[in-house]
């Protein structure tokens, strides 16, 4: 489905609570997997979308590409509620950084579902071999390691480490943090998608950007997660980016446990 949504900015704060470090630089995940962001733009107002969904969190379970550690995040767009039925995990500024991608992709207007693999591809959300191969192509691309630590000695608070950019490069970078729920369901009473129950992974609820990058110096930042803020089995997830919306050089997921 596809659209013109009216512009919208929202500022977003990060959210947490202590837990477990999930992932690490992309030489030093676990099984050696490299980690590759995957972003799905999505609506219970669009009936296109469940399919999407559902390919979402079977990227997230199964893991399915060789080498590949697969970080999802679910953002949901505002511009279907006219339809009928509000999304209740939408937000104007998961579409305004749609918009983003749609302005640097060349594409007329957003359009859901959308997925971008890595800020670097786009696909049509549902469309599983097209994703794969973003995925595939992503894993060949150069990476930087990307950390969330626990903090020694703060409770409620990680560290994020980031390793420099390659050198040689004129590249510049932002720092993101994304606080995520685990999981969600959500029965829908009205518009394209009536009388359905809806799942989800790792729904986004805030995005923030805690600093950037340049140069040949590690960053290194300190956040406070506070557990009231955030519900058991959330998610973390930092990642790099270059500006406008560009390529993703790394990411890592911190799992909130129960």
């Amino acid at each position: 489905m596809r659209m013109s949504p009216k512009l919208l900015w929202l500022g977003l704060a990060a959210a947490g609570g202590a837990a477990s470090i999930a992932a690490g630089p992309a030489n030093e995940t676990t099984n050696q997997r490299q980690p590759v962001l995957v972003e799905l733009f999505t609506s219970e107002g669009c009936s296109s979308c469940p399919p999407a969904d559902a390919l979402l969190e079977k990227l997230d379970s199964q893991q399915p590409i060789a080498g590949a550690q697969i970080i999802v995040l679910s953002e949901h767009v505002d511009y279907w509620d006219h339809l009928g039925w509000k999304d209740p995990f939408d937000s104007a500024a998961f579409t305004a950084r749609q918009v983003d991608y749609a302005k640097r992709f060349g594409l007329g207007d957003p359009y859901t579902p959308q997925m971008v693999v890595n800020g670097s591809a786009e696909c049509n959300g549902s469309d599983t071999p097209r994703v794969e191969s973003a995925i595939r192509q992503a894993l060949a691309q150069p990476k930087v390691g990307v950390r969330i630590r626990a903090a020694a000695s703060v409770d409620a608070a990680v560290t994020i480490e980031v390793d420099p950019l390659p050198e040689g490069t004129a590249h510049k970078a932002s720092v993101y943090l994304a606080y995520a729920a685990e999981r969600g369901t959500s029965d829908v009473a009205r518009g394209e998608n009536k009388g359905r129950t809806l799942r989800y992974v790792s729904i986004a609820r805030n995005i923030q950007r805690v600093g950037n990058i340049g140069g040949r110096e590690v960053f290194k930042k300190q956040v406070s997660i506070r557990a009231a803020d955030a519900p058991p089995e959330s998610r973390l997830i930092a990642f790099v980016q270059e500006p406008d919306n560009g390529r993703v050089w790394g990411a890592a997921l911190y799992s909130i446990p129960k």
